[in-house]
């Protein structure tokens, strides 16, 4: 589904202007990707509840995770540094956040269709 985390865009010919977020869609699950990335600011780590919640899942989703971690956080201190207020910045990883999920989501989709052959 949509979650708007999307610049608006005022376009006309060449010109290509970009906006605010439109804020449009699902605010729930844009609301979750938010909360989420606030995580974000810590550094990556694989511990406590996260280590138990990984137990049992495919190599490939660990990776798409933890190259998740490392991206979002790295990418968090770039756009501070840079002079971004934090919130602009959570933002932001939220946005690529979702892409992160759906790679995740696609991932899952393949494994169980595999399994689903095999058996």
């Amino acid at each position: 589904a949509y979650a708007g985390l999307v610049p608006s865009e005022y376009s006309s010919g060449d010109v290509r202007k970009q906006g605010k977020i439109t804020k449009t869609g699902n605010r729930h699950v844009r609301r979750l990707l938010i909360e989420a990335a606030w995580s974000y600011r810590y550094p990556p780590a694989i511990k406590g509840q996260l280590k138990k919640r990984q137990e049992g899942k495919s190599p490939e989703i660990q990776a798409i995770s933890w190259k998740a971690q490392n991206r979002l956080n790295r990418k968090y201190f770039r756009l501070l540094a840079r002079g971004k207020a934090s919130n602009k910045a959570i933002t932001a990883i939220a946005r690529e956040l979702a892409g992160f999920v759906w790679a995740i989501a696609k991932e899952a989709s393949i494994s169980e269709k595999l399994v689903t052959k095999v058996s």
